[in-house]
């Protein structure tokens, strides 16, 4: 039975690295991955050992990027779904301004994102 948000963009943060990937919830595989861990990313930044907001943009705009080129920046009719308020809450408020750069980023770079602020119990 398929998923009704097949496509969901995960984030993981911590004070060396930023990582967004988008999962195929049907196939449970990732279908895009963006990360400062990476090297030409890498080689772009200036961040040291925290990377910052800019940075995250960067992670944003190479995602939406790929996403594009895989054909799912429009998440197949659909949309990407993106719970901000759960991510931001396993984040932590510090990290805010981070996901958000993610996100707008990924906007401002034609994804279509569906941003669910809803209680969703379904766990991946």
């Amino acid at each position: 039975m398929p998923v009704m948000k097949r496509y969901v963009l995960r984030l993981f943060i911590s004070l060396k690295y930023i990582t967004a990937n988008v999962v195929d919830r049907n196939n449970g595989r990732i279908v895009a991955t963006s990360s400062t861990a990476e090297h030409t990313i890498k080689e772009s930044l200036e961040c040291g050992r925290s990377c910052n907001a800019k940075a995250a943009t960067v992670v944003g705009e190479v995602l939406a990027r790929r996403l594009k080129v895989e054909g799912l920046n429009e998440g197949e009719g659909r949309g990407i779904h993106a719970n901000i308020g759960k991510e931001v809450g396993k984040k932590g408020f510090k990290n805010q301004t981070k996901v958000w750069a993610v996100v707008n980023a990924l906007k401002n770079n034609g994804v279509k994102l569906i941003l669910d602020d809803e209680n969703d119990d379904t766990n991946f």
